[in-house]
C-alpha cells in the first residue's frame, strides 16, 4: 500500500481557515490554532445573531408603530387589540412601513382600531 502524504490537504484547510479569519486582531488571523478557535467562535456568533436579528427587527417595528399610534392618540397595545377585534390582519412590519411611508393610511387604520377599542 503506497504512502499518502497529506501536506496539500492540510495546507488547503489552513489557508481556508486563515482566509475566514481575515480581519481578526493579533494572532487570530495569522496563527492557525488561534485562527481556528477564532473562526469557530465567529461562525457560532454569526449563526446565533442571524436569529437574534429577527427579534431586533420586530422590536424596531413595534417601537415605530407605538410612536406613530401615540401621535394619533392610541397606545400600541390598544391599536393591536383594536385591529384584532376589527379583523384587520396586518403584521407589524407592514404597520411600521405604513407609519413611516403612508401616514394617512396608517391614521385610517388607527381610526378603525379606535372604533373597536371603545366597545
Amino acid at each position: 500500500m503506497p504512502r499518502i502524504k497529506r501536506g496539500v490537504t492540510s495546507h488547503r484547510r489552513h489557508k481556508k481557515v486563515l482566509a475566514l479569519t481575515k480581519g481578526h486582531r493579533a494572532t487570530r488571523h495569522s496563527l492557525f490554532r488561534r485562527a481556528n478557535e477564532s473562526m469557530l467562535h465567529s461562525l457560532s456568533y454569526a449563526y446565533a445573531h442571524r436569529r437574534e436579528r429577527k427579534g431586533d427587527m420586530r422590536r424596531l417595528w413595534i417601537t415605530r408603530v407605538n410612536a406613530a399610534s401615540r401621535a394619533e392618540g392610541l397606545t400600541y397595545g390598544q391599536l393591536i387589540h383594536g385591529l384584532k377585534k376589527s379583523g384587520v390582519e396586518v403584521n407589524r412590519k407592514m404597520l411600521a412601513d405604513m407609519a413611516v411611508r403612508e401616514p394617512e393610511s396608517f391614521s385610517n387604520l388607527v381610526s378603525v382600531a379606535r372604533e373597536h377599542v371603545k366597545d
